[in-house]
Parts: C-alpha cells; sequence; structure tokens
C-alpha cells in the first residue's frame, strides 16, 4: 500500500502538477513508467536535459538551446516584432509560416486578480528594444481574453509614444464556420473588425 512518503507517491503528486492531470490520470502514468523502467529513465533523462540547456532568449526571451535563438540570429525582419504571452503562442504563430518577423515574449498577461501587474512582464525590455529604433511595427497578438485585451490596451498606450505602428490580430469568425453556430461576442468582433473588399 501507498504511504504519504513513498516514492511512488512522491511521483503521482509530481504528476498532479501538471496541466489537465488528476489523481488517476497521475496514477496511471505512474505505473505505466514503472512497467518499463527504460521509459522512465529516459523521461528523467529528458527532464534533466531540459532543464539545463533550455533557457529564455536574451533578446526576445523565447524558450531556446541557443543564445540568442534561431529567429532572433537568422534572416527575419526585425524592423517588425510580434508580442505574444508565451512561447506556446509563438510556436503557433510559427507553425503557420504567416509571420516572418521577430517576436517578444512577455511571459504572461496582466491580470490583476492573479497579482500580475505589468512590471511582472517583460514589458520593460519590449519598450527599451523598440526605443533602440529600426522598429516600424509591433503587433500585438495576446490572446483575446479580459487578461489579454487588458495587456493589449496597456502595451498600445506604452508604444504609443515611441511612433511606432501598433497593430492587433484580427479576431472573429473562424474560417470554415456557420455564422449561426458562433457565439454573440465573436460575431460582434467580427462586425467590429470589418475590411472593405
Amino acid at each position: 500500500m501507498l504511504t504519504k512518503t513513498s516514492s511512488l507517491s512522491r511521483l503521482v503528486a509530481e504528476l498532479k502538477k501538471l496541466p489537465g492531470v488528476g489523481e488517476r490520470t497521475a496514477l496511471r502514468l505512474a505505473f505505466h513508467l514503472l512497467k518499463s523502467p527504460q521509459n522512465l529513465t529516459a523521461l528523467a533523462d529528458a527532464l534533466l536535459e531540459v532543464r539545463s540547456r533550455v533557457r529564455a532568449c536574451s533578446t526576445c526571451f523565447a524558450i531556446t538551446e541557443d543564445d540568442p535563438c534561431s529567429i532572433c540570429s537568422g534572416n527575419r525582419d526585425a524592423g517588425t516584432i510580434c508580442v505574444v504571452e508565451n512561447s506556446q503562442d509563438l510556436m503557433a504563430l510559427e507553425r503557420s509560416n504567416a509571420w516572418h518577423g521577430v517576436y517578444h515574449v512577455l511571459e504572461g498577461a496582466i491580470s490583476p486578480l492573479a497579482g500580475v501587474g505589468p512590471s511582472d512582464l517583460r514589458i520593460a525590455a519590449l519598450l527599451e528594444r523598440v526605443g533602440r529604433g529600426g522598429v516600424s511595427e509591433v503587433v500585438i497578438a495576446t490572446n483575446f481574453t479580459v487578461e489579454g485585451e487588458a495587456t493589449a490596451l496597456y502595451l498600445t498606450k506604452a508604444l504609443k509614444p515611441l511612433n511606432v505602428k501598433v497593430t492587433r490580430l484580427a479576431h472573429g469568425i473562424p474560417l470554415g464556420s456557420d455564422i449561426e453556430f458562433v457565439d454573440a461576442a465573436t460575431v460582434q468582433w467580427a462586425l467590429q473588425g470589418r475590411n472593405e473588399l
């Protein structure tokens, strides 16, 4: 039987800290790892390697093994910066192959209820980066949540005095959707952001 101090209990407790993993899933994962010791060793090695090798890029703050990251050191348009909340958002934009500029990762969004203010994010570094010159446009690609919108508004006000074009990702009805099944807020955003043809 498992005691609170057993190594298996500790493993289950650590697995439960992962997003979307509850008690039963953590226990199932732990037993799966125990069935195959080589899987457990490979996972432990991968975790240790990530811990020692992965860090934030000193320019854009994306996760990377090289500093500066391959995007910042590559042949990208350094005059256009796309601001995202986290590295997962950056990776999603990169998968689209639609962005050819560089990025700036805020490492979160403004959330007064969670105690996260502008000084807790990489906003000062963004303002410094834009203030050095050579940047023609900043695209704000924060999430379309209350926190993301608050962050976008704050960034817009902070960037305007720097004489740089500030834009926001478009939002509205997803491609392939039927309007009748789209929620009212999304329809409202789509109508407000309509473009001339």
